[in-house]
């Protein structure tokens, strides 16, 4: 996870926030010093009431495409002609990935690759140069540049690896009259064709504070385990969840962790030893299985918990028996802006803002999800969506990252 600023876009919706998953750095955005794991400041300059009552909204809509290929599911898609862009034979795509740095990422990565091999069988695309940055913004301009001076390019997909650094060089790519796709994460600009993402970071929110509420009483504890500040998804995330806890009297106190599992153990323990803890929030599901270990080292009772849908914590869950919920940033993404860049050459309308349907895993659908994914590491993530892809299971076993 990288930090960046809270922006805007103009995309489908005026005011829409931009939304990320594993964001990168930005040099305007102050982390706490030393890795502080603290409680942190009131997340309220993050809450943004017009999103919040979007994305809680969109979280109920039945999307648009096939129910089987959830990658290619629309939720309220205001579609774009791309009649300019259409295309005989294959086409060079070229891919500026902020990172492959964790395992969403890489996750992701993997079957991003198997969706390509689909389409250059098919003749669509013809080869894609990809370039990363290794969470650097720098790299990336430079990426994108080295892209764009190289003049081959037949259409550019760039997952950001930050907001406001990046977006001028996304505006050149867009100035080469080139079809742009963003992903992931998004740029203060709305040239590009499409803007790929799931639902966002409210949603998430909203979706894992109410869940602990419901199992809960006013007046219990909850603790938030953060991975960084600053980025805008997890804000927004803990933002929705904040405003909604002190609404239904939980007393939630957050710290960060960087995901480390020494650091996540540690808060717990001292937390723990204040008193009882009937909750566990996380903005991302790195580091859950240290969150339930140092329960079971106190000798303390299982937490209500959100997590994520990485196996290590679907099955740490099964395990244990505690009431949980696993809410995703839906990986299967990764596979969208190939098939757009499809439908694009092919001169096919596509959503302007391309939102995806993103379904938090309940204990009723977690037995088969961990079945599913049986023979996956830890690291996978159960609604990665790449059953169909030619390598399913073994490249994703193997993690044959490319």
């Amino acid at each position: 996870m990288k930090r960046s600023l809270r922006t805007t876009v103009g995309l489908a919706c005026a005011a829409t926030l931009v939304l990320f998953t594993a964001c990168s750095t930005d040099p305007s955005v102050t982390p706490p010093e030393d890795n502080d794991t603290t409680e942190t400041e009131s997340s309220g300059e993050w809450f943004d009431q017009e999103l919040f009552d979007q994305q809680y909204e969109q979280r109920s809509v039945e999307p648009e495409g096939p129910a089987d290929q959830p990658y290619l599911q629309m939720i309220d898609p205001e579609m774009r002609d791309t009649s300019e862009f259409a295309a005989e034979g294959a086409q060079k795509a070229c891919f500026a990935n902020a990172s492959i740095s964790n395992p969403w990422r890489q996750t992701g990565w993997i079957t991003m690759n198997e969706q390509l091999q689909v389409l250059q069988d098919s003749g669509v695309i013809s080869e894609m140069e990809t370039r990363d940055a290794q969470d650097s913004d720098d790299t990336q301009i430079a990426d994108i540049d080295y892209f764009i001076s190289e003049g081959d390019c037949d259409a550019f997909i760039i997952s950001p690896n930050s907001t406001a650094a990046i977006t001028p060089a996304v505006e050149r790519a867009c100035e080469t009259g080139k079809p742009v796709i963003v992903f992931d994460r998004g740029v203060q600009t709305d040239c590009a064709v499409t803007f790929i993402h799931p639902i966002g970071g409210f949603a998430w929110g909203i979706d894992t504070a109410e869940f602990l509420i419901d199992h809960l009483e006013p007046g219990d504890r909850v603790i938030a385990l953060r991975i960084l500040p600053g980025v805008d998804v997890l804000e927004q995330r803990w933002a929705a969840a904040e405003r909604l806890f002190e609404e239904a009297g939980i007393d939630a106190v957050d710290h960060f962790t960087d995901a480390d599992p020494a650091t996540i153990k540690n808060i717990i323990a001292d937390e723990l030893a204040q008193g009882e803890v009937q909750g566990i929030w996380m903005d991302a599901g790195d580091g859950a299985e240290a969150a339930i270990e140092a329960f079971e080292d106190a000798g303390a009772p299982y937490p209500v918990m959100t997590g994520e849908d990485e196996l290590s914590f679907l099955r740490k869950w099964a395990e244990t028996g505690l009431t949980g919920l696993a809410p995703v940033y839906s990986n299967f993404q990764w596979r969208t802006p190939l098939l757009a860049l499809e439908m694009i050459f092919a001169g096919e309308e596509v959503p302007a803002e391309w939102v995806l349907p993103q379904n938090p895993i309940t204990e009723a659908e977690r037995d088969d999800y961990i079945e599913r994914s049986e023979g996956m590491p830890n690291g996978h993530y159960a609604q990665f969506g790449g059953e169909d892809l030619p390598g399913f299971p073994e490249t994703w076993q193997e993690r044959n990252i490319p």
